[in-house]
């Protein structure tokens, strides 16, 4: 099989520890773009906070995309257009921050190359506002100050709290949204319909790339639908135990060039 493109998760999968493409893996994925692979950045995160590794990776250049929010924009690199995106309804925004006060968590999410949260110092808010690059807005009322549409929220706080919380969601408005963690503390609450399989398909069929020659490669929970939905399914050796049990392959960890692995054993061989 020759493969065509490849779906490639970010924290946990394609940087290391430190948050950083390695030298060995950069040259590797640059080398196989010039041979015709197309890469898809598929993260959790927004476009603004996925851009950096994408410019990195020269990706424009060769015509790679972003999968930002866990699929809700998809973002055509070297056309510097979006050609998908749906954002949740400002009618569950109230909702959820409730939840989010009930349980003793925080809520958050993205205005612009912004995080919009109303603690600033909870840590996990300070993690995912480091991952990205972005500042922090902190505001008095998070439901009163979202007055444009979300791409998604996030509940962030401790896990065993999270994963209570997860399946409280699901129950009350789980016909509304969907609700996953890309972390154990991070609950992702992004519009029904949308993860990271459902808009592969979108856009694969923009990319004119066929399911069979798709690889894709991740290590948590919001990337099984991707790595089940790939014609080569790949889960990373620190891969949550749910990830490795639905992979087709488990390649090196993400602090051994797992992605690079993945290159020289499917596409360089």
């Amino acid at each position: 099989m020759k493969y065509k493109a490849f779906a490639i998760d970010l924290d946990g999968t394609l940087t290391n520890s430190r948050k950083e493409i390695t030298l060995n893996t950069l040259e590797t994925l640059l080398e196989a773009q010039s041979r015709g692979l197309k890469l898809i950045l598929a993260s959790g995160r927004p476009v603004y906070g996925i851009m950096p590794l994408a410019e990195q990776l020269k990706m424009k250049q060769f015509g790679g995309a972003i999968l930002a929010f866990n699929g809700g924009v998809l973002y055509d690199l070297t056309e510097e257009k979006t050609v998908f995106e749906q954002c949740l309804s400002l009618d569950i925004i109230p909702y959820l921050h409730r939840k989010s006060q009930e349980s003793n968590t925080t809520i958050m999410t993205y205005e612009g190359p912004t995080v919009i949260t109303e603690d600033s110092d909870n840590k996990y808010v300070q993690h995912a506002a480091k991952l990205n690059k972005l500042p922090i807005k902190q505001v008095s009322n998070f439901s009163k100050s979202i007055t444009k549409a979300p791409n998604k929220c996030l509940i962030v706080g401790e896990p065993s709290i999270l994963l209570s919380l997860e399946q409280e969601i699901i129950h009350e408005v789980g016909d509304k949204i969907n609700v996953f963690r890309s972390e154990d503390f991070f609950l992702e609450l992004v519009p029904k319909g949308i993860d990271k399989a459902a808009s592969l398909k979108i856009l694969i069929d923009y990319m004119k790339i066929d399911q069979q020659t798709l690889m894709a490669a991740g290590d948590s929970y919001n990337d099984i639908s991707m790595i089940k939905f790939a014609g080569l399914g790949i889960a990373m050796a620190n891969a949550k135990p749910e990830v490795l049990s639905v992979a087709d392959f488990v390649t090196l960890s993400n602090e051994e060039d797992g992605v690079a692995y993945v290159i020289e054993k499917f596409v360089n061989d």
